[in-house]
């Protein structure tokens, strides 16, 4: 079991990549625009990073954000699996806090069921929203006990995927279905398979008990760069190997835009700084276009934001986003690089992924 559940961890490089390439999709919804045409671009990406040759694919969990359509990352991954056949899916992440360990294990097993072999699931402890939408979610104004039970709910989050809670435990006769007990059942013909738990973060903690665990790490390079490099550090230092992996393995999450020139790229990511602008300060709303965001009047503390952003936003043509990527995993030495493309339209977002693809010479349809 280690050795396929390392396989499906660790990627191959095609093509001139460093390191495997993956996808980080948010869903994201710009103005003028529906949900509806969020998921459709959401599919046509799928489709595109399966043909050449991009890792995995992975959803994250936000919640009451109208320019971001991705609250339900099962439900979404369900869909990309009926329109997908050879990628990995998973979740990057879903927010365990809000969520009942049980009900995880169900729906992962239900995705797990639908794709064989191709479902990762990845956990974070954030809320992946505002406070007053976490107590919505969670049915409690007493947040931050979530977060600290994090390794608990992991744990048990771990026991009902493998079904082996020890004898005597309370939830010992209680099965995540579908999973493995179909397996050990009178005339169980399924697979017991499940899918490798990844630790999402932002910081240290999720580094540390990823390595303690001997888990695979994913970090959100994209909007914690400052805490990147350290965090990998204390992920390798703390890793112990398990029966997952005999050695660390970590991605970054990596904002990055290729455009046909580089005039293009700056318009795109400007308008997706204003969208975070907005989110900062507490009006979160659709992706504006690049229109209404050259004309926006940014305020001193507004520009200095949006230059404190954008530095860490790797676009340009596909040469210079090739090359800033090399960079940043030289520099990190990540295994891996997932890449999140933020803009108004969802052809420009498929249109990013698709030169970085021929930046790299990676594989074509036939």
């Amino acid at each position: 079991m280690a050795a396929d559940a390392a396989e499906e961890i660790r990627g191959t490089a095609h093509g001139t990549a460093p390191v495997p390439l993956s996808v980080l999709d948010l869903v994201t919804v710009g103005a003028g625009r529906t949900a509806t045409d969020a998921l459709r671009t959401s599919v046509d990406i799928a489709r595109l990073a399966e043909h050449r040759g991009f890792h995995r694919y992975w959803v994250a969990e936000h919640h009451s954000m109208p320019g971001v359509a991705s609250s339900s990352p099962a439900v979404i991954l369900a869909h990309l699996a009926a329109h997908t056949d050879r990628i990995r899916l998973g979740s990057g992440g879903v927010m365990l806090p809000n969520h009942a360990p049980l009900v995880i294990a169900e729906q992962f097993g239900t995705l797990e069921a639908m794709a064989p072999g191709r479902v990762d699931l990845g956990l974070g402890r954030a809320p992946g929203t505002d406070g007053a939408t976490a107590a919505a979610l969670r049915r409690t104004d007493r947040l931050n006990e979530g977060a600290d039970d994090f390794p608990q709910q992991l744990a048990e989050l771990i026991r009902f995927l493998d079904d082996d809670f020890p004898d005597g435990h309370p939830y010992r006769r209680i099965h995540a279905v579908p999973g493995p007990v179909q397996a050990t059942s009178p005339g169980g013909v399924q697979s017991a398979h499940r899918p490798p738990v990844w630790l999402l973060g932002s910081s240290g903690f999720s580094a540390r008990l990823a390595g303690t665990l001997g888990l695979p790490f994913a970090f959100a390079h994209h909007f914690s760069a400052q805490n990147t490099v350290p965090a990998l550090d204390l992920y390798r230092e703390s890793f112990r190997p398990s029966a997952v992996l005999d050695a660390p393995y970590a991605l970054i999450g990596v904002s990055a835009l290729a455009t046909d020139d580089e005039k293009e790229a700056r318009r795109q990511v400007l308008a997706a700084a204003l969208n975070m602008v907005r989110l900062r300060t507490g009006r979160p709303g659709l992706v504006p276009t690049p229109e209404e965001a050259e004309a926006y009047d940014f305020s001193p503390m507004e520009e200095e934001f949006v230059r404190s952003w954008n530095t860490n936003v790797i676009h340009g043509t596909a040469d210079e986003v090739r090359s800033g990527l090399d960079d940043l995993q030289k520099r990190t030495g990540a295994d891996e690089l997932m890449l999140t493309a933020n803009a108004h339209g969802g052809d420009v977002r498929l249109r990013s992924y698709e030169l970085i693809a021929d930046a790299y010479g990676l594989p074509t349809p036939a």
